[in-house]
């Protein structure tokens, strides 16, 4: 079993831009929604307990499955697939589909991945940083603003149904907490 342990934060300014190493264009899509993922009975009961991703990184493409829990440490499956299948299998995503450029950007031995959203989520720039454990110390960065890991909103999975282009002010100032 994979075990993600990921933070993430608002990205503000541009100061992470000069530090960048790598830059990788990135399309990907959900075979599920977030209504699937919900739970509105507050019972456990939600009809799936997994988001089920597409998609295509450069020149490669993969399908993932990640547990549904909120906060920073999740199971997560990746799985090579051929860039054709991957293809295939947006053009069958429920929502819209997310279009972004992932900036590696190294910060004090540890690697910041700060994806900058285009198309209906354009204007959101978010970065992540992955742990080793989930009391693992790093330094953040100046570019790193508020912590948003438990915020549902900023999930990729919840950008393809409701994109940053919908939000109200208030959610995009942070003004309005998610529901959970």
């Amino acid at each position: 079993m994979g075990i993600e342990i990921e933070r993430k934060f608002l990205v503000v300014g541009d100061g992470w831009r000069e530090a960048a190493h790598q830059v990788v264009p990135m399309a990907q899509g959900y075979l599920n929604d977030l209504a699937a993922m919900d739970d509105a009975s507050g019972a456990g009961r939600a009809a799936m307990k997994a988001s089920v991703r597409v998609r295509i990184a450069g020149d490669e493409a993969f399908l993932n499955l990640k547990s549904r829990e909120l906060g920073h440490t999740r199971q997560e499956f990746d799985y090579p697939i051929p860039v054709a299948d991957a293809r295939d299998l947006l053009a069958l995503s429920v929502g819209g589909l997310i279009d972004k450029r992932r900036h590696y950007v190294r910060h004090e031995g540890h690697l910041w991945e700060v994806d900058e959203f285009l198309g209906d989520n354009a204007g959101l720039v978010v970065a992540e940083i992955e742990l080793a454990s989930a009391d693992t110390e790093f330094a953040k960065p100046d570019w790193a603003g508020a912590e948003v890991t438990d915020c549902v909103r900023y999930y990729n999975l919840a950008l393809a149904t409701r994109p940053y282009a919908q939000w109200s002010r208030a959610e995009r100032d942070g003004a309005v907490a998610d529901a959970v």
